[in-house]
């Protein structure tokens, strides 16, 4: 199932279990998004960020039987394929 973002975003139970699994990596720095953030937006805790601009999430993130994986790194790729 694919899952748009911005127009179904994390709830905060969901934003609390991925920052769990993947802390600070969940951000995605390099992104568009980010690079459009204001400074004071840049310094809202994570948790805060995502809910404000759920964009800035690294993806994908998958959810799968056996795991949870973020990016589409060999290891991945590997785990999935």
């Amino acid at each position: 199932m694919l899952r748009d973002l911005r127009d179904d975003p994390l709830g905060s139970a969901e934003i609390a279990d991925f920052l769990a699994r993947f802390g600070d990596a969940l951000i995605n720095r390099a992104s568009t998004t980010w690079r459009g953030l204001s400074e004071e937006d840049r310094g809202m805790a994570p948790a805060q960020l995502l809910a404000r601009h759920p964009a800035v999430m690294k993806r994908p993130l998958i959810v799968a039987t056996g795991g949870v994986y973020l990016g589409w790194s060999a290891a991945v790729k590997a785990a999935l394929l």
